[in-house]
C-alpha cells in the first residue's frame, strides 16, 4: 500500500526529501505520515496528517522539516533541511485506515557529522 523513496547519506546541514506514495486514496485515511526508528528504540512519530485537516510535526524538527501532501497523487512528503546526525534512522511511512495500520518498507537516512 505504501512505498517510500528519497532516503540516503548526507552531511550535516544538508537536505533530503522523502516521498511516500499510497495505492489508495489518502484522503480516506484516518492518518498518514512519517515515523523514525533507530536501533534499540521504538518507532516514533515525526509528522503526520489527521483526517479532518490537522497536521502534527514533532517539536524537535518543526523548524527544519516540512510535511506536505498531494491528495491528487496520493503522496505525502517530508522535506528535511539542516539535517543533524541525530536525525539518522530508518524513516517509515505509516498510515491507518480501513480497520488496520499500514507501513512502508522504510528508507534509511544517514547524516554524517
Amino acid at each position: 500500500l505504501l512505498a517510500e523513496s528519497g532516503g540516503g547519506l548526507v552531511e550535516a546541514g544538508g537536505s533530503l526529501r522523502l516521498t511516500c506514495e499510497a495505492s489508495r486514496m489518502i484522503s480516506l485515511l484516518n492518518h498518514m505520515g512519517w515515523y523514525r526508528q533507530v536501533p534499540g528504540d521504538e518507532r516514533e512519530l515525526v509528522a503526520r496528517f489527521i483526517k479532518g485537516g490537522d497536521t502534527n510535526v514533532v517539536d524537535s524538527v518543526k523548524d527544519r522539516f516540512t510535511f506536505s501532501r498531494d491528495n491528487a497523487k496520493n503522496r505525502v512528503f517530508l522535506q528535511m533541511n539542516d539535517l543533524k546526525p541525530e536525525d539518522t534512522g530508518v524513516y517509515y511511512c505509516g498510515a491507518n485506515g480501513w480497520g488496520r495500520d499500514y507501513w512502508g518498507q522504510g528508507t534509511q537516512v544517514t547524516v554524517s557529522s
